[in-house]
């Protein structure tokens, strides 16, 4: 199993890995408690990864990296809007990650919110089933990508999360196309109708969680964010491109389940109104004799046809002629 895709194991503490790094080489595991020192030699930078941690742990943090009340009280609470801040000296970035569950089939979301700082990276994952470990592998395998520092970190978690969108996505495009094609072979499917909404809402909170993306992309391409490094704003502008076709396919996969469900609408609606064509055909044809049995049926004491003695017979004849030439029209005009 790739690195990338490994689950995060239990742990008897939230903190994950702990560890700092000079010329983006790791040289030492830290306890929180050994962070603050470790912050004071300008020379490394401490990357700590934390999976929900409680208000405790963030406090401790808090102390070790001095970072804003607003940003720690935004960290614990794990039902943030995509998006990066600047709080004095450090940035807070939130992302949106996504998995899809197979039984039952259902997308789950999680959240990931990283601290930047000249010297430090602190990544806080909520929810996701999907560990970073193969992130910091990855990292510390190209240490002279990792000595840039903790920018750099920061593109390689939001490409990460970027990634996980992707095959989401190309399931759920194969799915539009098996619809489609279902909706052809089958145009009255109930099971395509159900699909299609399923569909329609996954691609609505799917393109909840990547739209914000794309500014939060964008801005780390400027400028006038620290700690990214202009030989790193390249990197956020490949992930701005991917969040941009992930829009535009998500958008696009939203317009054909649109344009199918109505299709399938008026397909339906044509077969209803076939439908009504035969019932209202069938009922026209028993009217006639029903008419006629009703009239010669009432209670009434002078009716000349009761006395006739071929008023039986004639009776009969009219129903049927009667049936015979609507059925007949009726069929030449496509009811029947």
């Amino acid at each position: 199993m790739p690195d990338d895709q490994l689950l995060e194991l239990p742990h008897s503490a939230p903190v994950i890995d702990c560890a700092a790094y000079t010329d983006g080489r790791r040289i030492a595991d830290l306890a929180i408690e050994q962070i603050r020192a470790a912050l004071m030699r300008t020379d490394q930078f401490v990357w700590l990864g934390l999976y929900e941690p409680d208000r405790a742990i963030l406090r401790q943090v808090q102390e070790q990296f001095q970072l804003h009340d607003l940003a720690i009280e935004d960290a614990y609470d794990a039902h943030q809007r995509p998006k990066v801040e600047q709080y004095e000296d450090s940035l807070f970035v939130v992302l949106r990650t996504a998995q899809m569950v197979r039984s039952p089939r259902h997308l789950e979301f999680g959240e990931t919110h990283v601290f930047v700082g000249s010297n430090y990276v602190i990544t806080v994952r909520h929810g996701s089933l999907r560990s970073h470990v193969g992130v910091r592998h990855r990292c510390e395998s190209t240490p002279q990508q990792l000595a840039k520092g903790p920018g750099f970190v920061l593109y390689s978690l939001m490409d990460f999360v970027v990634d996980q969108y992707l095959p989401i996505v190309a399931e759920i495009e194969e799915e539009v196309q098996e619809v489609e094609d279902a909706l052809l072979e089958d145009p009255s499917s109930a099971a395509a109708t159900h699909r299609i909404y399923r569909l329609k809402r996954e691609l609505l909170a799917l393109r909840r969680a990547v739209a914000p993306l794309a500014e939060v992309a964008n801005r780390f391409t400027r400028s006038d964010l620290p700690h990214v490094s202009d030989d790193t704003r390249p990197y956020f502008r490949d992930i701005y491109d991917h969040v941009l076709r992930l829009n535009e396919t998500i958008d696009m996969q939203r317009e054909l389940l649109t344009t199918a469900l109505e299709a399938h609408l008026s397909l339906m609606s044509v077969a209803q109104n076939e439908h009504m064509k035969r019932i209202t055909a069938w009922a026209a044809m028993i009217a006639v004799p029903t008419m006629i049995a009703g009239i010669y049926g009432m209670n009434f004491a002078h009716m000349p046809e009761l006395q006739w003695d071929y008023g039986y017979y004639v009776s009969l004849a009219v129903m049927g002629l009667a049936s015979v030439g609507l059925f007949l029209g009726f069929r030449r005009s496509g009811w029947l």
